[in-house]
């Protein structure tokens, strides 16, 4: 009895940083033989949490795309005060701004994990630029929405008290990584109070007391490192819309 040991064929495993750039939302229109071309002038880095991955005023040089981990975007004041302007993940990106307009860093991005990216330098991004127009006008529409919320972060700092502005932060956090149940949305892995405060600008003990003071009026519910936004929380914010 002969027995054929032949094993089948193993599908090549798909490219993970492929795969990546696919959801990066400047890229996801490109054909994959562009975007293995992008790849291949692509270096991979790497960063422990906690480390500044690019400091304000800093000549800008590259472009990068975060693989792993989280990392946040920061203004530093002159007593060391943080203001966190966004937390970024896998899919994201930054660095683009000094790219264009040859001016320094116009913040800092912090490692908050220990993080990889992909490190796309200057030269070849405005190489693929020119050979993609394309690239260029989603490029536009995402500085665009960028600017947006630096307004609205403006806006928020000016004209809302620090219960408002807490809430509103809370919502923007449910709104990129939030589970909607059916008694609110979860946020299984909420920032810290100190990361909540450099968000809505002020100091941790103030956002210790408004997020007692909403979760004694049901607002919402903290269990460990997640926190519940409830149905009232929710409904009355629709009804203020």
């Amino acid at each position: 009895m002969i027995i054929d040991k032949r094993l089948e064929p193993v599908p090549r495993p798909p490219n993970p940083h492929l795969d990546l750039l696919r959801r990066v939302s400047i890229f996801a229109h490109l054909d994959e033989a562009t975007l293995l071309d992008l790849l291949r002038r692509m270096s991979i880095r790497r960063w422990h949490g906690g480390s500044i991955v690019m400091g304000q005023s800093e000549p800008g040089d590259a472009l990068y795309i975060q693989v792993t981990g989280r990392a946040k975007v920061v203004l530093f004041g002159e007593n060391g005060r943080e203001m966190i302007l966004s937390v970024l993940g896998p899919g994201d990106f930054f660095g683009e701004m000094s790219l264009f307009d040859g001016k320094p860093r116009s913040a800092n991005v912090v490692a908050i994990d220990d993080i990889t990216l992909l490190v796309l330098e200057r030269e070849a991004f405005l190489a693929h630029l020119a050979r993609s127009p394309r690239t260029a006008l989603t490029l536009l529409r995402e500085m665009a929405d960028r600017l947006r919320r630096a307004n609205e972060i403006i806006n928020n700092l000016a004209l809302h008290d620090v219960t408002s502005r807490l809430t509103r932060t809370l919502f923007t956090i449910a709104a990129e990584s939030g589970e909607r149940r059916e008694d609110g949305i979860l946020i299984r892995q909420r920032p810290t109070q100190q990361d909540l405060a450099n968000m809505v600008g002020t100091c941790r003990e103030t956002v210790s007391r408004a997020l007692s003071s909403m979760a004694r009026r049901g607002l919402v519910v903290s269990r460990g490192r997640s926190l519940l936004l409830s149905r009232a929380l929710i409904d009355g914010r629709q009804q203020a819309a």
